[in-house]
């Protein structure tokens, strides 16, 4: 999620696929760079979509300087379910086609479960620099398999205009939030609070942040327990399925994906808004309802400041490239200073290098990155496990349910306990 927002372009292929790549089988050994025979040449480059067009430029420049090495860029589509699933067609084929895939942070411990990318050298890579809680969405049974690349974490949006004119603040607690929603929307006729309530991948991390916000989990152990069973799911649950009966979540609002609930706070509909960062730049254009208006802050939670999911993507390694030591290369120089500053002033995504959080150049052009990077450092990664695409759909599913008031909380934290202890264990490879 995050990056990987939920808007089809359909595929466009920037540059032609290698040529002749039959796979073979990679060494379990870790990618190093080191360069053994066979391991420099040519690479393809997979990623979702680029909405802003910033990717090319960087590719570009790496075959200015290696052109014996060349960069082929191949995009998906924007969807993540569409992009994920193209991805593991593809590499489960045996096909050594790909080389870096720029992968949602989620998907990090089910490619490598399935043995689909490669380990690689932690020494490689500066990892020192990077936000501390980025790191942990690349690893997998204490082994680094991908680098962080793009970060996200959810932000609190509100109305800022509307928050001073009642004499309020913003809110740090659900409790603050819901008084909020109720009293002041509808003196200005506007919903109290939405977020991403669709079945999809983005009512799994509106979900999981309340959950995690109580103090809970869905799953511990890197998926071998099941961890939903607590006080802080059913408090969770409670709290968005009340706003729903109460009214201060919209019944609209279970109809949103990132785009329709932005659309909603751009149109001055909403009081409040959980989002990704990206909302800030499009919210603050002319044309929206609200520029000027609105103001992010950290998520609320129970007691005080809630827990953002990480979002973001991470960058991995085929376990079937045929130019590992290349990739290496390509990793690093992505993930080094001078690009992750490009990523964010050409690409309007969050960089994952610590430093560029406290920049003042940028943080005058990006207000929000002081409250961004209190926002990362207090997430957590999604539930981590080899089958999170099926860990995501019970939650869903369970979620969609209590939302809509077809079951209650306590019934809806029973069946989704049940559900994923069900899941079945990835066979051995």
């Amino acid at each position: 999620m995050g990056w990987f927002r939920s808007v089809s372009r359909g595929l466009l292929v920037v540059a032609v696929l290698l040529a002749g790549c039959a796979g073979g089988a990679r060494s379990p050994e870790a990618v190093t760079g080191a360069g053994a025979a066979g391991g420099r040449g040519p690479l393809t480059f997979v990623t979702a979509g680029d909405l802003t067009d910033y990717l090319a430029p960087l590719v570009a420049e790496w075959n200015a300087g290696r052109p014996a090495e060349p960069v082929s860029l191949v995009e998906l589509p924007d969807s993540a379910d569409e992009t994920r699933a193209q991805m593991l067609s593809e590499l489960r084929s045996g096909s050594s086609r790909f080389d870096v895939l720029n992968i949602d942070v989620a998907w990090t411990s089910e490619f490598a479960a399935a043995g689909l990318i490669a380990p690689l050298d932690r020494e490689r890579f500066e990892l020192a620099e990077f936000l501390p809680p980025v790191v942990e969405t690349a690893t997998f049974r204490g082994r680094l398999y991908a680098v962080p690349y793009v970060t996200n974490a959810g932000l609190l949006y509100y109305r800022k205009d509307l928050l001073d004119a009642a004499g309020e603040r913003p809110p740090r607690t659900w409790a603050e939030l819901a008084r909020l929603a109720r009293t002041v929307a509808p003196r200005h006729g506007v919903g109290g609070y939405a977020g991403q309530f669709l079945p999809y991948e983005g009512l799994t991390v509106n979900v999981t942040e309340a959950i995690q916000s109580a103090g809970g989990a869905v799953l511990h152990e890197e998926g071998a327990r099941v961890a939903v069973d607590s006080d802080a799911a059913r408090a969770a649950l409670s709290f968005l399925a009340g706003g729903v009966r109460e009214g201060w979540i919209p019944a609209e609002a279970l109809r949103f994906k990132e785009e329709e609930s932005k659309a909603a706070f751009e149109e001055g509909r909403l009081l409040f808004l959980r989002n990704w960062p990206y909302v800030y730049a499009d919210a603050a254009r002319p044309g929206s309802k609200v520029a000027g208006r609105f103001e992010a802050a950290p998520l609320p939670g129970p007691y005080g400041p809630g827990t953002s999911v990480l979002g973001g993507s991470n960058l991995a390694v085929s376990a079937r490239s045929l130019h590992p030591a290349t990739a290496a290369d390509f990793l690093a120089y992505l993930t080094s200073e001078r690009v992750q500053r490009q990523v964010l002033t050409r690409g309007s995504l969050p960089p994952v290098r610590a430093s560029l959080y406290t920049d003042p150049e940028l943080v005058a052009a990006h207000p929000y990155l002081p409250i961004l990077r209190e926002s990362v450092l207090a997430a957590v990664p999604r539930p981590k496990s080899a089958r999170y695409d099926q860990v995501s759909l019970a939650v869903q599913a369970v979620a969609q349910d209590v939302l809509a008031l077809r079951c209650s909380p306590e019934e809806g934290v029973r069946r989704l306990t049940r559900e994923l202890a069900a899941i079945p264990p990835l066979p051995a490879r």
